[in-house]
Order: structure tokens, then sequence, then C-alpha cells
């Protein structure tokens, strides 16, 4: 009997273990949505966002933090496709994105030469044209007035007291003359005012350059100080292709180097240029830095503020190569995604170097070999961004 009573127990124990391990096997299943990875249950059914059933999956397959997990629907609908990277020849052309900008050497301000009230303003908006000689602003100016009467006054006693030789008249008119046209007046307003006779109460100033208006710092009827900025005009014959450079292309610049600038907003018209100006210290917090390409700008149709493109030749060599989609960039540098296994992807940062044909220079991060995703890589680092909430790079030393 008692040996009844062990086996029984024995058996009661066994029956227990087989469940408890049977517990743990399943403990190991979950059940996702093909769609909405986010959803991760321990039973099957429905997802409860779009209502398809859940597909079982097994936590052992999880993979690592750094990586993404797709299903073969998810691969399917976003179209990801992987390459294996090869050589290629590179370097026929480098292509940099641009803007158009004022040429700053082509800048210029017109200031008030005396103190006084701005009675009347000729141009009242900003990006009006403005020649050379128009008439720009009639002012009151106490100091001018006083200066107008005592070169009247000057002529007056030259002409009465003609003859004498103690006072050198001519040389007293000569300079009040002088003060007169130091302060801004000309010939022809010089001339006008020995034939009246008569000092008008405000003088008109006229331009001395031309361009279009970028600033008007007064406004009629306001006061201005002696050297006070009326307001500052830019010739629009040249424009600047200023244009963002990784700090791995710097070494395909050169000063003074032919360029070819493309507008796509003018039916990709090319533009002939060169680069007049490459910024030898790289901007704080990021890899990327500042190319200028000058280029006319005959009839005026380009605007300030146009998206152009920037071709740079370089020298033919061989190299890994991705199509350019391939490769993600923001300001902290590049990045491509790498299948690591069934259905699974890693971001990897990489080092760039020319581009030319729809093609992008690797220059380090990717061994011969490496499946890369070549059509779908912004679709995965969407899906890692909303399944992770951070980036696939975050954190990583730049």
């Amino acid at each position: 009997m008692r040996y009844l009573l062990i086996f029984f127990v024995c058996l009661l124990w066994a029956c227990s273990e087989k469940k408890h391990d049977t517990h743990t096997v399943n403990d190991e299943v979950n059940y996702t949505c093909s769609m909405h990875p986010q959803v991760m249950v321990s039973k099957p059914g429905n997802c409860p966002i779009c209502q398809m059933p859940l597909i079982q999956v097994s936590s052992s397959a999880t993979p690592d933090k750094d990586e993404l997990q797709l299903s073969d629907q998810q691969i399917h609908l976003g179209n990801i496709s992987v390459d294996t990277i090869r050589s290629g020849d590179i370097g026929s052309q480098t292509v940099l994105t641009a803007v158009l900008n004022y040429d700053q050497t082509k800048t210029s301000a017109i200031s008030s030469r005396v103190m006084g009230r701005i009675e009347r303003l000729y141009f009242k908006n900003t990006g009006d044209y403005v020649r050379n000689g128009d008439r720009l602003y009639d002012i009151y100016s106490e100091e001018l007035n006083n200066a107008k009467q005592e070169y009247l006054k000057t002529r007056e006693r030259r002409r009465i007291l003609a003859g004498n030789e103690l006072i050198d008249f001519a040389a007293l008119e000569q300079s009040a003359e002088n003060k007169l046209r130091l302060w801004g007046m000309n010939s022809s307003q010089i001339k006008q005012l020995v034939l009246t006779g008569k000092a008008d109460p405000t003088t008109t100033f006229y331009s001395t350059g031309s361009g279009y208006i970028t600033a008007l710092n007064i406004l009629q009827g306001d006061y201005v100080m002696e050297g006070g900025t009326i307001v500052e005009l830019v010739d629009l014959s040249t424009l600047w292709a200023e244009a963002q450079v990784y700090a791995s292309q710097f070494s395909s610049l050169a000063q003074d180097a032919p360029a070819i600038v493309r507008i796509p907003d003018m039916a990709n018209e090319e533009i002939p240029g060169r680069i007049n100006f490459v910024n030898p210290e790289i901007v704080s917090g990021s890899r990327i830095n500042l190319v200028r390409v000058s280029i006319p700008n005959r009839n005026k149709r380009l605007k300030p503020g146009m998206p152009a493109y920037v071709y740079l030749s370089n020298t033919k060599h061989l190299s890994f190569t991705l199509p350019v989609d391939a490769v993600i960039r923001d300001t902290k540098g590049a990045t491509v995604w790498v299948q690591t296994g069934k259905n699974t992807f890693k971001s990897k940062m990489v080092e760039l170097g020319g581009e030319a044909n729809n093609k992008v220079e690797i220059k380090s991060g990717l061994l011969p070999g490496d499946l890369v995703v070549v059509t779908g890589a912004y679709l995965l680092n969407s899906e890692y961004i909303f399944k992770m909430g951070v980036k696939p790079m975050e954190g990583h030393n730049m």
C-alpha cells in the first residue's frame, strides 16, 4: 500500500512539471499584427487597430535593440529591396544642394550727410529698384540751410567789395562751396542756388548707386542723424549660389574651380560659374559647411531664395557606390540600412564621397558583400522611429 501511494505522488509531480514546462514554452510565443508591429499580446485574436488576424511570433526571434524586424507583408508593401555593395566608377561630378543669395560685394548703403527731418521719401517700399541719380529724399536741415546762407552772403560780399585786396573773397567763397559739396549738394544744385539767390528750406538728395532696396531704415517725417542709414541697396547683376558641403568632400574643392549651377525653377537652365569662397572652418555642431559659387544674372531673371544645384567636376576613380536614395542624410552625417538576417535590418553610419549619375561614393562604413537596402530606406527609418521612439543612430558617436 505504501508503494502504491508513492507511485501516485510521483505521477502527480510529473504531471505538474509537464504543465509547468508547457506554460514556459507558451510564454515564449506572442502574437502581433503584420501592419502594426507595436501591437504585442500573449493570446491569438484580432488587431485592436485594424481588426486583422494576429500572427504568431517567437520572442526568441526578437532582434537586438538597434535592429528592426519586419514581416514579409511589410517588406512587400514598403517595396524594400537590398543589393550587394560593389565597386564602380565615381567622381565625374559632385552634386551640391544650394540656394541663390545676394552677392554681398554688390551691396551698398546710402546714409544722410547732415542731421535733419525727412520731409519726403521718393521710394517707400522694400524691393523697389533705384537708379543712380534718382531723387531719394528731401530733408530739412538747419545746419545745411545756414551753410547755404553763408555761401550766398560770401558771394554778395565779394561782389560788393570787389577790388579789396585785404580779404581773399575767392578763397572764402570756395571754402563755403566746398562745405555744401561735402554735405551732399551737387553742382547743379549749387548753380540753381546761385541763380535764384535764395536758399530753399529743404534740400533734395539723390541716389549715389543703383540696386534693389533690401532695407528701408527710416520713414517720412522721421529725424535722421548725420551718418544715419537711409536705404540699403543690392545689385543683382551677379548672385551667389551657396551650397552645403560635407567635410569629407572638402578635398575635391578648390578656390576658383569651375562649376555649373543648375536652376530647377528655370527648366534646369545651366549657368557656368566659379567657386569664389570655401569656408575653412567647419560649422559648430555639424559636419557641413558653406561653398559659394558666383554666377551672372542676365536680365535679372534669377531671384535670391531660388533653389539650385551645384555640379563640380572631379577625376574618375574606383570606389564602393550606392544609389543616392539608399543614403539617409541629416546635419549629423549619413546612414544606410544593412540587412543582418531574415527580414532584419540595422542602420549604419557611412562616410560619403562624390556623386555622379544618381550614384554616391561610400568611403567608409561598409564592407564588400554587405547587403544594403537600396529602395525603401526612408520607410525603414520612419518605421524605426515610430516603433522605438528615437532615431536609429541616436546616441551613437557621429
